[in-house]
């Protein structure tokens, strides 16, 4: 881990992870286990494809891995959306915003790399 260099979805995704193990903790304070449960699997895998990347074999495999960071996204929105609609669940105040902004990048980081690789 002697690895200093910031970057930027990295940090974006710890903290998020971060942010959903909290998160996570208040749904488990109210007994919503089994929702909890799927937030924090899907959450913190998020963060764990982006890092999972960074050692990818190929530009191919760099790329899936990071379409995969997405799939978890759009899984993590909807559970959190649930949580947001439904009565007697905490507000997730703050984790739809971030999960937008890491989406963004992700979508960013994507589309980049394969006009790279069709380059």
């Amino acid at each position: 881990m002697g690895n200093t260099k910031q970057n930027l979805i990295l940090d974006l995704t710890y903290q998020f992870a971060l942010d959903i193990i909290k998160y996570v903790a208040k749904l488990e304070e109210g007994r919503k286990y089994e929702v909890a449960r799927q937030v924090l699997r899907s959450g913190t895998s998020i963060g764990a494809n982006a890092r999972e990347a960074q050692s990818a074999e190929s530009k191919k495999d760099f790329i899936h891995k990071f379409k995969i960071a997405h799939k978890e996204v759009l899984e993590t929105e909807y559970w959190l959306m649930l949580c947001r609609d439904s009565e007697g669940y905490p507000e997730p105040l703050g984790l739809l915003e971030q999960l937008k902004t890491i989406d963004n990048i992700i979508g960013k980081i994507i589309v980049s790399t394969q006009k790279i690789n069709n380059s």
